[in-house]
């Protein structure tokens, strides 16, 4: 089983209320790869710049993450410089595209057969590029932000029509849809053509809502949030991971991967960068989701 993960590859200067760190490892393809690697074959498609530290590459090798649609370019790498002042909402204080900025995903032969496939937070037009070129899978996910429905609803529109999974948080749920209610907002989506839309909560945890079923997960308690950057990334890259490991979408299958997906974000917003993400047994995370399935009385 293999999932294949599209999306952004940076290095981030990000300040919260507990300190800083300055051109840490970051990007949805980074967080999402490294999360599912505990579960399943993993397959990283992005670019970065000559700058790229080699301890990155060595890092994502180390995790088993097949970097064959890894592009390095001439240049600098995407740059995103970040503050938090509160927890669920982060200040852009700096974007440096870079070589993103001419970002054309081109998948390898090894990635074109996948079993599943995670569409980062990026441009639709480049998520639908991804589509296009797939020869088979058995499932495709897409995550997305207001920018996007802001800005690109049509091409937003074609990917949500060709996806199974959507990931997407209470904000943009309501934007996209133009509806007030979430669950009226839920429907809009699902009636596209997705099997299951995943309510992103942040610290309130989660939901799973498709035509036959409602799942709500808490968030895993942390005692000392580091930095939240990447925790929605990790929750879609440990979902995913998991599902395309089990291979089946039962209603039993998504409720684990839901909690598989909740621990591997409560890992993530631990420390900074991908440093607690990336330095785990999955012998632990096994017992934290039998903590989190304690406390819920599943």
């Amino acid at each position: 089983m293999s999932l294949v993960i599209v999306g952004s590859i940076g290095l981030d200067t990000i300040e919260t209320p507990v300190g800083k760190v300055k051109d840490a490892l970051g990007g949805s393809a980074v967080y999402g790869a490294i999360a599912a690697s505990y579960f399943t074959k993993a397959f990283t498609v992005g670019v970065v710049g000559s700058d790229f530290p080699q301890e990155h590459i060595d890092l994502l090798k180390k995790h088993d993450i097949c970097i064959d649609g890894l592009e390095i370019k001439d240049g600098m790498t995407f740059r995103w410089v970040g503050k938090y002042e509160n927890w669920n909402q982060a200040q852009t204080l700096d974007t440096e595209l870079n070589v993103f900025g001419d970002f054309n995903p081109t998948l390898p032969e090894s990635c074109l057969s996948c079993n599943s496939l995670l569409l980062g937070n990026i441009h639709p037009d480049l998520q639908l590029k991804v589509l296009e070129q797939i020869k088979s899978y058995k499932y495709a996910a897409a995550d997305t932000m207001n920018y996007w429905i802001n800005g690109a609803r049509d091409r937003l529109d074609e990917v949500i029509k060709r996806v199974d999974i959507v990931f997407i948080n209470e904000e943009e749920l309501k934007l996209y849809a133009r509806e007030k209610s979430v669950y009226t907002a839920a429907e809009v989506v699902l009636s596209k053509g997705p099997k299951l839309l995943v309510l992103k909560r942040g610290e309130y945890g989660s939901v799973l809502i498709s035509d036959e079923l409602m799942f709500f997960a808490p968030a895993y308690p942390i005692v000392e949030v580091k930095d939240p950057t990447g925790a929605g990334d990790s929750f879609a890259g440990g979902f995913m991971g998991y599902l395309a490991q089990v291979g089946e979408m039962t209603q039993q299958n998504l409720k684990e991967a839901c909690l598989y997906g909740t621990v591997m974000a409560a890992l993530n917003v631990s420390e900074f960068s991908v440093i607690k993400l990336a330095n785990h047994s999955f012998e632990h995370i096994k017992l934290m989701v039998e903590e989190l399935k304690s406390w819920m009385k599943i």
